[in-house]
């Protein structure tokens, strides 16, 4: 297992596969590397290269008591396409991961990017405010955290069905559900609340207009995790030039239920 070592010294795992042009895939909250099974295979076949990366506090990387705030988490990101010395990349970031790209891109820019996919990114800001006056009132962030700090396995058993929208027909076996599940809980549990206070207390609304690379925004209709209308179409909406679209009937975990065409969709807007 390669690792990149970040400023404050803590080890950054990464796993990089293939030759080609490369993709660098930004994982959510809680997730790592191997979340993006049904994408790697494929890029791989059309002749990319793929590197994947294990957020601190998650999944291989060192698990660090700091380091958990945008600045840094944004760095530990330039640090690695800096060590591997990556250029024209198509950075693909799913939930959270979108929220540690816009931010990347705001703090250093994108000379080393070619464009961006935001898939099911929680931006531009999750909780309510003048910017965003449909977002998740205060109070309710706050219990979702206080609920995640009480007994955080029951916070994610709760959510897991609704996380694929299996409700409205999509086909996920039992076995993959508690998979997802098993990798969320292999993060530090202090790692995991202090990214998800970030991810529902950061705003980047100033942020997505000054992106200056293409985008494509995909995000699903029933995304229970981060609803499509204060996310995605608002997402869409402020950066300039951005692809958007909308999948019917996909919830947050689409890259497991929509894979086919999203991976098409990807490779569609890359060529």
């Amino acid at each position: 297992m390669p690792y990149v070592t970040a400023s404050d010294g803590t080890r950054l795992a990464y796993e990089d596969y293939g030759t080609g042009a490369p993709v660098v895939f930004v994982a959510g909250w809680a997730l790592g590397a191997d979340m993006w099974e049904f994408q790697v295979p494929r890029f791989l076949e059309e002749g990319y290269r793929c590197v994947l990366r294990d957020r601190r506090g998650h999944a291989r990387s060192d698990r660090p008591s700091t380091g958990y705030d945008m600045d840094t988490l944004a760095d530990d990101l330039a640090v690695l396409l800096d060590a591997l010395d990556l250029r024209d990349v198509t950075l693909v970031a799913h939930s959270f991961g979108g929220v540690e790209v816009a931010h990347y891109l705001g703090r250093h820019g994108s000379a080393r990017i070619a464009r961006v996919v935001l898939v099911a990114a929680c931006l531009p800001s999750m909780r309510r405010s003048a910017a965003n006056p449909e977002g998740v009132p205060a109070e309710l962030c706050a219990a979702s955290i206080a609920s995640l700090r009480a007994d955080r396995y029951r916070w994610l058993a709760d959510r897991s069905q609704a996380y694929f929208a299996t409700h409205l027909g999509n086909d996920v076996s039992p076995a993959l559900v508690d998979a997802t599940v098993r990798q969320c809980l292999d993060v530090a549990p202090y790692a995991a609340l202090r990214v998800q206070e970030v991810n529902l207390t950061t705003a980047h609304e100033d942020v997505l207009p000054t992106i200056d690379v293409p985008v494509l925004v995909v995000h699903g209709d029933a995304d229970a995790s981060a609803p499509v209308h204060i996310t995605g179409r608002r997402t869409a909406k402020a950066i300039p030039g951005a692809v958007y679209h909308e999948y019917a009937a996909a919830g947050h975990g689409l890259y497991v239920t929509h894979a086919e065409r999203l991976n098409g969709d990807i490779l569609d807007f890359m060529s």
